[in-house]
């Protein structure tokens, strides 16, 4: 099957750094870890990073990654992406959390909205962040010139630094029972609420996860798409999205939600490594209770949880880094000979990320525990990994058990029973 391209594509929008390479951003990534580090605590307590560390980000590139050349972006692949978010999750994962949930949708974005939409989303410097608050928590009613949007999203990831909110709402236009769209709303009719950083919650304080009400908000009509776009069954899928037509990229075929998934197991695996970071450095630094002339790092209690850490942690990157790898090459299918990503093949992406999510998550408990009761103390590292991959386990995405179900029921052929596949 031949991609379907536009005859006369538009000129494109200049590049910030036209020769900058995915490991240019690897490279940038770890060079901010020593920051991110020093000012952990400063961002959990202001919620989200500060206004420096996002022009840092900035001009890393980190924001268009994803995002397609047409519009400014550098149309790197997701498994760059993942790779990027990890090595910046390993300075901070509340960081990490909130720029990997802001900068992840510049994909979805090339993928599902129209032509005219991209070109005004992106807008005429191609900058772009947005979160995707995926439960319907608004309405959306037809209005002279659009649509109008009311609604208040909470957990909305990466807010404090997006240009946009793309939520999730129902349809009131008579149909019976309502439609669920994708609106997306400008940051200056957001309102971000002061609900999130310090205490508010366990964990990922620093992951700016604001709640945004939206009050009457008019949203060009074509900024509004249906909802079920993202999971698309392969009947709907024969002569792609608007994505694949106008930018070449088979990329852009936006289907979910193993993509997604991976965004917020790039985080955890990151957090993984910060734990065995700080671990190490515990190790090297503290001598054991039973011989005090002895250092950790010389005693096979303490070798043991780090070394078993370290195989763990390289088996969840590799699950990650290998499920991005394999939405690409499923996309790639698609495009050699129209072969349709399927609810199974869908599912299987989401369920294989889950377990590196779980693998990743349990390395960060284990050193927790193995390093000793003093790491439950306010400000200890260890003690703020361990509530961040807490706010991850309790993520509906990540619910192993659950979606095994919705796995098994698509294998046999039957209705998974989850909204939207």
């Amino acid at each position: 099957m031949q991609l379907a391209l536009v005859a006369d594509r538009p000129r494109a929008l200049p590049q910030p750094e036209p020769g900058l390479t995915p490991g240019d951003l690897i490279e940038r990534a770890i060079a901010l870890r020593p920051l991110l580090r020093q000012r952990q605590e400063a961002h959990e307590a202001l919620g989200t990073y500060s206004a420096e560390v996002h022009a840092a980000f900035d001009r890393a590139g980190f924001y268009r990654i994803t995002q397609p050349r047409l519009f400014g972006g550098y149309e790197f692949t997701l498994p760059d992406y993942c790779r990027t978010m990890v090595e910046v999750t390993r300075g901070d994962p509340g960081v990490g959390w909130c720029l990997t949930l802001a900068a992840s949708h510049g994909w979805v974005v090339a993928s599902h909205w129209p032509e005219a939409a991209q070109r005004e989303i992106f807008g005429p410097e191609g900058v772009f962040a947005a979160p995707h608050r995926a439960a319907p928590m608004g309405t959306v009613t037809p209005a002279e010139g659009g649509y109008r949007v009311t609604g208040c999203w909470n957990y909305c990831s990466g807010i404090p630094h997006a240009t946009h909110l793309m939520a999730t709402a129902f349809l009131q236009d008579g149909t019976t029972p309502p439609r669920t769209v994708l609106a997306m709303i400008p940051r200056r009719d957001l309102e971000i609420l002061d609900d999130w950083g310090g205490d508010h919650t366990l964990g990922m304080r620093a992951s700016g996860s604001n709640s945004v009400a939206v009050k009457d908000a008019l949203v060009p009509a074509h900024h509004v798409v249906p909802f079920e776009v993202l999971f698309a069954r392969p009947t709907g899928m024969e002569n792609g999205t608007h994505g694949t037509r106008l930018h070449g990229n088979p990329m852009y075929l936006g289907r979910l939600m193993g993509p997604y998934h991976a965004s917020l197991v790039s985080v955890v695996v990151g957090a993984a490594w910060a734990a065995i970071d700080e671990y190490e450095r515990i190790t090297t630094t503290m001598k054991t209770y039973v011989d005090p002339s002895l250092l950790r790092a010389d005693h096979t209690d303490f070798q043991r949880p780090l070394g078993l850490a370290m195989a763990q942690a390289d088996a969840a990157e590799a699950i990650l880094l290998g499920g991005a790898q394999r939405y690409m090459d499923l996309c790639q299918r698609w495009a050699r000979d129209g072969t349709p990503i399927t609810v199974e093949d869908n599912i299987r992406l989401w369920t294989m990320i889950q377990q590196g999510g779980a693998m990743a998550a349990g390395v960060v408990e284990d050193l927790f525990h193995a390093a000793g009761a003093f790491t439950t103390k306010k400000g200890n590292r260890l003690q703020r990994y361990f509530r961040d991959v807490q706010m991850y386990r309790t993520h509906l995405s990540a619910q192993r058990l659950e979606f095994a179900t919705y796995l098994g029921r698509a294998h046999l052929g039957r209705p998974t029973g989850f909204r939207g596949l």
